[in-house]
Order: C-alpha cells, then sequence, then structure tokens
C-alpha cells in the first residue's frame, strides 16, 4: 500500500518540512516571546522587565498589576513542609511564571497573570476538555430576550479557575513574584491557568452551582442553562444563562436575583453587574427597529479598529502604510487561486494566519461583509504566498476605511407574502413523511419566531480547481443569526447541481437551527422559508412529478424534497438581485455590496 508521503502532492513538501523541523518548531514556541508591543505599548516578559518598563516609564501599572495577581493567586498554593525527596510520589513538579497582557477594553489596563507549565506534564486520566457557548447561541438568546421582553445581565468570575480544586497532583518551587517565599516548595491546590484539567474543572464547579440554582444544560447547547420561570402576568417563559468559560449572561424578567446566586458563589470581577457592553470581543448595543421595538445589535467596531492598529504598527517597522482607496475587501480582478506570487517563508507563513484568524473572530462577531473575501483567503493557510498576504493586508485596509457595520437583532416578523409558496400532496411520495421532533425537548414558551434563509453557490468559482462556492445567510425573524461561505468538497458540471449541493446543505443547517431552538424551548412559527434563485433547483424541490435527471444528485434532491413534504422548509423562487446569500458566494462591485448589505446591516 502507498502511503501518504509517496503522493506526489507530499512527497516534496515531508522532506521539506523534517529538514525545518526545529528551526520551525522553535518559531512557533517563540512567538509570545518575539511580540513585544501591543495597542502600541511595550509588554514584558518577565518580572524584571516589568520593573524597568515601570521604572522607564515612571509609574507602576506592571507592578501593581503583579501584585494585584498574587494577591487572588495566592490561595491556588500550599506550602510544602519537608524537602523534595519527601513529596509524595505522583506529583509532578511544574515551573509557573508570569504572562503579561493588556486589556484594551479597560482602558488600557496592565494585566499579569500566573500560570503553570501545564504542557510539560502527563495528561491526567480525568475529562479535560471544557466547551464554551457557541456564537450562534449567543445570537439566538439575544433576539429571544428582545422579542419576550426580558432583560440581560453581565459578569465576569474574578480569577474563575483558582475557585476550582486542582486535579492534578502539582508541585512547584516558589519564584521572585512569591516575595518572601521565594525558593519554597509549593504544592498546587487550585486549578492553576496552565495545568491541563484546570478548564474542565472550573467549567464543573460552574455547572454544580447552576444546577443547585434550578437551571439545567440545554441538550441543544450544554453552556446554555435554562430555568422556567413566570412573570407577574402569569406569562411563562425561560430564563438563561450563557457561559464562556468565566464571563456569564443571565436572560430574565428579573435577572437580577440569578446573578446575586452566582455571586454568593464566585467573587465578580469589581463586583460589577451590568447590561453587557461588550461580549467576546463584540460591542452590544440597543437599537430599535421599525416598529419601535428595542432590540439588541452587535458590532466588531472597537475590535477592528485594535486590529488595525496592530496590523500598521507592524507596517510601520518597514516603512509600509496600509493602502488607501480600499472600496472592496479585495483588489478588483484578484483571484487567489491564481495568484503565483513568491511563496511566503515561515515567518510569513505565521504572521498570515494570525491576521486570518484576527479576521475569522471579526466576521463571528459582525462583520460579515467580508466574510467571503476572508473565506478564500483562509483556503491557503497551508501555502500562503506574497500575493495572498498583500490581499490580507488590503482586507485591513478595507476595514479601516470602513469602519461601522452593525448587526441588529430585529423582533419584527419579515413580511413574506405566503403566495410565494406552493403546497401540493406529497404522499404517493414521502408517503408519512413528518419532522422529527425531539422527544426530550423542554415545554415550549414564550413568543414564536420564524426562520427564513437565502442560499446561493457559484458555479465553478475556483478558477484553479472549478469547485463551487455555497453561500447562505439565516435569519430569525428579521435577525441574522448564522453566515456560511465554504468551497464545496467535489466539482459540479452545471449551476443545477451546485445550488442543488447548496440547497442540501442550508436544509441540513435549519433542521440544526430548529433542533436547536426547540430545546431552548422556543416555540416555531411554521417551515422555514427558503429562497434560491435557481429556476431548476426550485422547481426539483417543490414539485412533486418532477423527476431527476442527473442520478448523482440523488441524495441531495431527496434529502430537499422530503423536507419539504415533511413541511420542515418551504421553497421559493427568488430574483438574483435581491439574493442575499450573494454576498457569499461571489466577488461583486462596491455599488452591488452595499445595495445587498443595507438590507440587513446598519
Amino acid at each position: 500500500m502507498c502511503s501518504l508521503t509517496d503522493e506526489p502532492a507530499f512527497s516534496w513538501w515531508v522532506p521539506h518540512v523534517l529538514s525545518k523541523r526545529k528551526r520551525i518548531v522553535a518559531k512557533l514556541k517563540s512567538k509570545y516571546w518575539t511580540r513585544t508591543h501591543k495597542f502600541g505599548i511595550r509588554v514584558p516578559k518577565t518580572c524584571e522587565q516589568a520593573r524597568k518598563f515601570d521604572a522607564e516609564n515612571k509609574n507602576t501599572l506592571w507592578w501593581d498589576s503583579i501584585l494585584k495577581e498574587m494577591r487572588n493567586v495566592k490561595i491556588a498554593f500550599e506550602e510544602f513542609c519537608g524537602t523534595i525527596d519527601d513529596i509524595p510520589p505522583g506529583y509532578q513538579k511544574v515551573d509557573c511564571h508570569m504572562i503579561f497582557d493588556i486589556k484594551m477594553g479597560e482602558n488600557f489596563r496592565r494585566k499579569a497573570r500566573m500560570v503553570a507549565g501545564g504542557h510539560k506534564t502527563v495528561t491526567p486520566a480525568a475529562l479535560t476538555y471544557a466547551s464554551v457557548v457557541s456564537r450562534d447561541s449567543v445570537r439566538i438568546c439575544l433576539t429571544i430576550a428582545a422579542l419576550n421582553d426580558l432583560k440581560i445581565l453581565a459578569c465576569d468570575i474574578q480569577n474563575a479557575y483558582l475557585t476550582a480544586k486542582c486535579r492534578e497532583k502539582i508541585w512547584t518551587i516558589a519564584g521572585p513574584e512569591f516575595g518572601s517565599d521565594a525558593g519554597k516548595i509549593m504544592i498546587v491546590t487550585r486549578a492553576l491557568y496552565g495545568l491541563k484539567s484546570s478548564g474542565a474543572a472550573f467549567r464543573a464547579l460552574l455547572a454544580e452551582v447552576l444546577w443547585d440554582m434550578g437551571y439545567r444544560p440545554s441538550k441543544a447547547d450544554p453552556d446554555v442553562y435554562m430555568r422556567p420561570a413566570v412573570k407577574s402576568d402569569g406569562t411563562t417563559y425561560w430564563e438563561y444563562i450563557l457561559c464562556y468559560v468565566d464571563d456569564v449572561l443571565a436572560i430574565s424578567a428579573k435577572p437580577e436575583s440569578t446573578m446575586k446566586g452566582v455571586q454568593a458563589k464566585f467573587k465578580l470581577k469589581d463586583d460589577k453587574i451590568e447590561e453587557p457592553q461588550v461580549y467576546l470581543g463584540a460591542s452590544l448595543s440597543k437599537m430599535t427597529n421599525q416598529d419601535n421595538d428595542e432590540c439588541w445589535a452587535m458590532s466588531s467596531d472597537t475590535y477592528c479598529q485594535a486590529a488595525v492598529k496592530n496590523v500598521e504598527d507592524v507596517l510601520a517597522k518597514d516603512n509600509l502604510r496600509l493602502p488607501t482607496k480600499c472600496v472592496c475587501p479585495l483588489t478588483n480582478g484578484y483571484r487567489p487561486e491564481t495568484d503565483v506570487t513568491q511563496e511566503l517563508k515561515a515567518d510569513g507563513v505565521q504572521y498570515y494566519q494570525e491576521l486570518i484568524g484576527v479576521l475569522r473572530w471579526a466576521v463571528e462577531i459582525g462583520r460579515i461583509d467580508i466574510l467571503l473575501e476572508v473565506s478564500l483567503l483562509s483556503q491557503h493557510l497551508a501555502l500562503p504566498r506574497q500575493g495572498h498576504l498583500e490581499q490580507v493586508i488590503h482586507v485591513f485596509g478595507y476595514l479601516k476605511q470602513h469602519k461601522k457595520l452593525r448587526l441588529m437583532f430585529d423582533i419584527s416578523q419579515p413580511s413574506i407574502s405566503s403566495s410565494r409558496f406552493k403546497t401540493y400532496d406529497w404522499e404517493d411520495f414521502y408517503r408519512g413523511a413528518e419532522e422529527a421532533i425531539p422527544p426530550n425537548m423542554p415545554e415550549a414558551r414564550g413568543l414564536p419566531v420564524s426562520i427564513s434563509l437565502f442560499v446561493d453557490a457559484d458555479l465553478a468559482g475556483d478558477k484553479a480547481n472549478r469547485r463551487s462556492q455555497t453561500g447562505i445567510l439565516i435569519f430569525i425573524n428579521r435577525a441574522p443569526i448564522h453566515w456560511y461561505s465554504k468551497r464545496q468538497p467535489s466539482v459540479e458540471a452545471s449551476t443545477f447541481g451546485a445550488e442543488f449541493r447548496a440547497m442540501k446543505t442550508a436544509v441540513e443547517m435549519v433542521e440544526a437551527l430548529r433542533y436547536k431552538l426547540r430545546m431552548f424551548g422556543v416555540p416555531l412559527d411554521g417551515a422555514a422559508s427558503v429562497f434560491c434563485d435557481n429556476e431548476a433547483v426550485y422547481k426539483n424541490t417543490v414539485l412533486p412529478e418532477s423527476v431527476l435527471r442527473k442520478k448523482h444528485h440523488s441524495i441531495a434532491y431527496h434529502r430537499c424534497r422530503e423536507a419539504v413534504a415533511a413541511n420542515t422548509i418551504q421553497v421559493a423562487k427568488e430574483g438574483t438581485t435581491t439574493n442575499l446569500a450573494d454576498l457569499f458566494t461571489k466577488i461583486m462591485t462596491s455599488v452591488r455590496r452595499t445595495f445587498l448589505l443595507e438590507r440587513f446591516t446598519y
């Protein structure tokens, strides 16, 4: 059997990487150590450097952050009375050190964190995985809160990991930051940052506290906790708690009582419980829709401004600047797959991957306008070229010139005429077809929501391998909840095939969303409305008598038709000029982009 390394695509690459293995590993390890500035402020690597920078800056900001951290982290250590030879068997030694950061959202506050070198310890037998709430769950819950007139409060648990007991047997020797205890043998008794099991230990503790308060994790997202409640007027609804590590959101008619319950068990950062202004890097605010309903809105403006500043600082070292007149995310006529410029070296590859990571998160928290371009550039993470890096820089130039873009989670119902959807008797074709309803779903409470989505595909959009690009945009009421742009895994010979594959992907995403909403206790208002701009796909999906002539599309064909028969979806033809999913499949002009974006962004 031929191994993968003998294949032409890898036969040259494997020896090349192995020959540079030490250099690549060294580069990855030194990533933190080579970064000297953040937001234009020098960041120390050691306590000695922190003292030195404070002296040069004529302040004590870094040293104060170290003292603050040591006051908080001291509970994680217990002095061992004995010598190293007396340490019980099974204990592992780790080195602890300080890492430093700057919190932009807190007036550039200096932050120090004591961490353990858990990467050098043996993986414990206990569970080490710790999940976090998904981003679409956050958007769903923000929409549900406004729809049902619920309040939202947020808090940040201080030194979260240290509230849980350490699941591993760890010891260390105290460093100079311990002051008079420097040099002593310390047993780690709390879930210290950096240890493999610390994340799971804290998550388990938080889950136990919420369980005791009557909250239960949703089956669709274990980091969304639910509890039945009743308003003063007798209306039933669900209270929610969303957990992203130590960031907690409480959604309820009276969230204060829930937050006081959390505060009784954990120390909150600055003892603050307030309406969220920033969550996961996104800025949250309130807007009023056309019906004068107050809705939540999300933007990544602050995050993007900081990211642009970082890129400008790096370019300034080489006397370079961001490009100007960036009317679109990519240069006019540029296609990443046809780029034949010089391949980047190891440090260039690392920088390219870092920038793509920054842009991906910007897309997640609101910059939906660069989704397609980031998706196309992400396809070259393994072997980026100089031209790819220049286009990533161009995207940052676009972000600098187009600073404002918000998504409003509008709770108003879209005005969709029922005459656009045709109904037929499917009994002869899919006898007994019905949507799978979770047997363990909670009681539906609150106002119902509708689902609508746009789907599109760009046939043979990739000029190198002629694969098509799928684009999908899903709304709950008028709130954009999920956006998707991805290259299809196989080559399609016709627009019909590419669009049908995209429709099948959309159906699967809709079914997943409907399951999640039901498991959140949200009532659904009928079938999901699907809009596509391909006449053949539309007719083959909604007309029972249509016959598939290309058998290799039979899976997508029956998957979509059965969803229609089960009343999971209803499909309508949408004109190409108004199909919002075109934003995620085709590189278009600034005028066309603006026309589509203005229909659902602010």
